[in-house]
Formats: structure tokens, C-alpha cells, sequence
């Protein structure tokens, strides 16, 4: 897994990390089973503070995309719960489409750049 972190982003680098990891299971880079490195292994690694790994961690634990345990680690999990995780991308399609309405995105637009966004994130 190669994670890599912009120290110039106003994004913090949690959620660098965070979504990162996201990306990786979304594009089968990351399957469901795959461990991932130690808090300590992955922020030596990066360069970066163990708390900081361990944040993102914990928040990927939260939003069931990984299980922790002491003898394992951090483990991708994916969430089989569809209707949260429905519920949650109804949540923020509403905000970004109102975003995009009050910038004169039509519909087609939209429905064009979700068809290239699905595209990349599935297998044939």
C-alpha cells in the first residue's frame, strides 16, 4: 500500500490517510481481509506522528471500514450494513448537488461525472 500525504494541503493529514485507505478499497487495491501496517510501522513510514495514524484508525473503525484487535491490527472490514451506507451517500449527494445547482450544474452534468466516478471504482 503506498500512502502518500501532501504536508502543503489544508486537508489534515488524518484525513489524508483516511481517505486514502477509502480509495484503496474502492479500487480493489484494499480487499476485505488485507491487513494494514502498524500505527507505528505505517507513521515511521510516512513520516508522521503514531497519534495521527492512530486517528484515522480509529475513525476507519468507526465508519466500519476496518476492525482493529490487538493481535491482528488494523484488518479492512467493509461495512455490509447497504442501507447506512446508502442513507449516509444520500446525506452528502444532497449538499454537493445543492452546491452544484447554485452553480448552474444541470442534471445531465451530473449524471455524466457520477457514470465516470461509478466507472473507476468498478470491475467488469
Amino acid at each position: 500500500m503506498v500512502i502518500e500525504i501532501d504536508f502543503n494541503s489544508n486537508e489534515a493529514i488524518y484525513t489524508q490517510l483516511m481517505n486514502q485507505i477509502i480509495m484503496g478499497i474502492a479500487t480493489s487495491r484494499l480487499q476485505e481481509g488485507d491487513p494494514l501496517p502498524s500505527v507505528r510501522q505505517l507513521a515511521d513510514t510516512i513520516g508522521i506522528n503514531m497519534h495521527t495514524v492512530n486517528k484515522a484508525y480509529s475513525l476507519l473503525r468507526q465508519e466500519g471500514f476496518v476492525t482493529i484487535d490487538r493481535r491482528r491490527g488494523a484488518v479492512i472490514a467493509v461495512d455490509a450494513d447497504k442501507i447506512k451506507a446508502m442513507e449516509e451517500l444520500k446525506r452528502n449527494l444532497m449538499v454537493a448537488l445543492a452546491r452544484g445547482c447554485c452553480r448552474n450544474v444541470t442534471r445531465e452534468d451530473v449524471h455524466q461525472l457520477i457514470d465516470e466516478i461509478f466507472d473507476e471504482y468498478t470491475v467488469d
